[in-house]
């Protein structure tokens, strides 16, 4: 039975009843605050970092602004001085060039002096944001060798002696890096692999910045990070025009769906479909880009980025798909649609083949950070490309 009581009674003939309703009212309405309050905390836009201050009194003056990228945060005081904050990370102080560290500032906070020069670097997605800055001379050291480097001015470097190669992240040569000088070591998440390398570098009196940009939601979160390195080098202007320039290509594209669906994949050597999840950047692009990703709800509970699919389960999907992306970032780019048939004897019947829709990224794409939003905008270009439509891409290219 249902108890209805009208707005007059409750005015006059009950007032008890209606202090009852006022007051549960309330609870109701605190309650509903509370849960707000506590979902926006779980399930926000992002985890940024929420910065102590110095600790020796000094108040920020502004904060960088930041549009996409949510794994950092910069505060900015009085005299140049910008503290970077990182999830998980760490923190650094920047110094302006010519002014001296304050003093009684918080223990954990890693202290670097500009000009910042001779640096290790072992997170290979930020070489290119440093390329673009046009300041490869604050590398002097290197994780990965120069015929690991896609970025040509990157290789250039090491080829002629001006950035060394000093072991990869979980083996680096402690012994260079000291006679180098090397006052910061920028690692990737990998290092979390390799924590034992971490506190060496630190120990040794090398603060360990950990690049985190693969932990952003947005693509061009990934690309924001230039804002960082930026600060750190001292080119702030410069790192926002590549930033702004990026989120115009993306805009570019103009959000409109275009229906079709993608299938993003490469195929191991043991015979497997390597998928990205579900949700992934790339996934995100391709939305972006007005597509739509096709292995949908694709994931597990590992921290990998990719998840081997079988051919059985990766056919049922992949068939109808009206765009194959092939990933030849891992095992080298793929020539001809010969090779790509040559993969798999059912390639042949995928709708893609059939409508030559099947396109290769290049080898450079994962050092590219810097070019998300042109490789959104190109995305889109081969979703809206025809059959015949020979379209000269920087990212991607036609198999034919």
């Amino acid at each position: 039975m249902t108890l209805r009581v009208s707005s007059a009674c409750v005015g006059t003939r009950f007032p008890r009843t209606q202090k009852f309703f006022e007051r549960r009212s309330m609870k109701r309405t605190t309650a509903l605050i509370i849960c707000i309050c506590l979902l926006a905390a779980l399930f926000g836009c992002g985890k940024k970092p929420s910065p102590e201050g110095l600790g020796n009194g000094w108040e920020p003056v502004s904060e960088t602004e930041l549009s996409f990228a949510h794994e950092f945060s910069i505060d900015e005081y009085e005299g140049g001085y910008k503290l970077v904050s990182i999830n998980e990370g760490g923190r650094f102080l920047i110094v302006p060039e010519g002014k001296a560290a304050p003093k009684g500032i918080s223990p954990d906070i890693a202290v670097l002096m500009q000009p910042v020069k001779n640096i290790y670097l072992a997170a290979t997605a930020v070489m290119c944001l440093f390329d673009g800055l046009g300041r490869l001379d604050a590398i002097r050291l290197s994780g990965t060798r120069a015929d690991g480097w896609y970025i040509e001015n990157a290789r250039a470097a090491m080829e002629a002696g001006s950035i060394l190669y000093a072991g990869k992240y979980s083996q680096p040569d402690y012994e260079l890096i000291l006679k180098e000088g090397c006052p910061l070591a920028i690692e990737s998440g990998m290092i979390g692999h390799a924590s034992d390398v971490k506190a060496q570098l630190e120990k040794l009196g090398v603060p360990v910045l950990v690049d985190r940009s693969s932990y952003e939601t947005h693509p061009l979160g990934r690309t924001e990070w230039i804002k960082l390195y930026g600060a750190l080098l001292g080119c702030e202007e410069k790192a926002d025009a590549l930033f702004n320039e990026q989120v115009g290509l993306m805009n570019s594209v103009g959000g409109e769906k275009t229906g079709k669906t993608v299938a993003f994949f490469r195929i191991s050597g043991t015979g497997y479909a390597v998928a990205r999840k579900s949700g992934d950047y790339v996934s995100r692009m391709i939305a972006l880009a007005g597509g739509e990703y096709a292995f949908k709800n694709l994931g597990d509970d590992s921290a990998m980025a990719t998840v081997n699919v079988e051919m059985e389960t990766f056919f049922k999907t992949a068939r109808g798909a009206d765009v194959v992306i092939y990933n030849s970032t891992i095992g080298g780019e793929i020539a001809s649609m010969e090779e790509f048939l040559a993969l798999n004897p059912l390639m042949k019947d995928l709708k893609a083949v059939e409508n030559s829709a099947v396109w290769c990224t290049r080898e450079s794409m994962y050092q590219q950070t810097l070019n998300i939003g042109r490789m959104i905008s190109e995305i889109n270009a081969i979703l809206n490309a025809a059959p015949g439509d020979e379209k000269e891409l920087v990212y991607f290219f036609r198999l034919k």
